[in-house]
């Protein structure tokens, strides 16, 4: 299964980045062939929207889930528009999150599991 966890940098030994829309690397990563490679996200700096205009982005890696610290309620319904499944999980580096994927510890999540934020502070 090829999936997309949120990263720091662009390193499968980057630190985990929990924000879906505002990190600044994606890693691919094939489940099984243990390949990996990192994309610049292009919705990191965008002054908003970032969660949707991430998944556009990510609907065209050929990748069937992400995973990820948290979704607002914009970028899940993005998500879900896109048919990808979103997960939930936490770890120090990408690596971690991706060994606690493949042994089913992620958390797959059916609902966004955070407020909407705008611009890397809370939208009021």
């Amino acid at each position: 299964m090829r999936i997309i966890i949120t990263a720091n940098n662009a390193s499968i030994d980057a630190p985990f980045s929990p924000r879906f829309g505002r990190c600044a690397y994606l890693i691919v990563a094939d489940t099984e062939s243990g390949e990996w490679e990192a994309l610049p996200n292009p919705a990191s700096s965008a002054s908003g929207g970032a969660g949707p205009m991430v998944v556009q982005f990510i609907s065209q890696q050929n990748v069937e889930a992400v995973i990820t610290g948290r979704y607002g309620p914009n970028a899940f319904t993005a998500l879900q528009a896109a048919g990808l499944r979103g997960f939930v999980a936490k770890g120090r580096t990408v690596r971690d999150v991706l060994e606690k994927f493949k042994a089913g510890e992620a958390e797959e999540v059916f609902a966004a599991t955070g407020e909407e934020l705008h611009g890397g502070g809370r939208h009021r």
